[in-house]
């Protein structure tokens, strides 16, 4: 297994990957993954299984406090000072689910931000996996403002402690 950073040369397994894990109508298109690794191709986490894409996590950095519907649309908003790391999405191919890859990724884009000094993550997700994302530390905020794909979506977030000083 590897896991790396995505570049603009991954477009084509990354648009694959996505059409195989949503519904049409929340899935991003290659145009949108296009524009998405032009602007934070380095928040994008791939994982690798001999050569194979099965998994990746995405999402870039901002200042805004909550996830919104243009987020998904408009990667330009990224903002590589900003103090939040959003993750639009945690994709796996059906054959490798429930066996820790998902969490693998997670746990990397929550070292990635601490490193960065991010205040902590957003994410949103379906109320079945609110459960799956509390074990990570994610805190629900109830239901989101995003509607993206005509979904009930809640918004979660984890806020990293600071450290006190002495």
């Amino acid at each position: 297994m590897i896991i790396r950073t995505a570049t603009e040369k991954d477009l084509d397994i990354i648009s694959e990957l996505e059409q195989l894990c949503f519904p049409i109508k929340e899935a991003a298109t290659r145009e949108i993954f296009k524009q998405r690794l032009k602007y934070y191709s380095n928040h994008f986490l791939l994982l690798f299984d001999n050569g194979k894409l099965i998994s990746f996590i995405d999402g870039f950095v901002t200042d805004i406090k909550d996830l919104t519907d243009e987020m998904y649309d408009n990667a330009s908003m990224n903002n590589e000072n900003g103090k939040w790391q959003m993750i639009f999405g945690v994709n796996t191919l059906h054959e490798y689910r429930n066996k820790g890859y998902a969490s693998l990724l997670i746990e990397e884009m929550i070292k990635e931000a601490k490193k960065q000094k991010r205040k902590g993550l957003v994410l949103t997700c379906k109320k079945h996996l609110i459960e799956f994302y509390s074990k990570f530390g994610f805190i629900n905020e109830e239901i989101s403002q995003s509607t993206h794909g005509e979904v009930e979506w809640y918004q979660m977030r984890l806020t990293f402690k600071k450290k006190i000083k002495d």
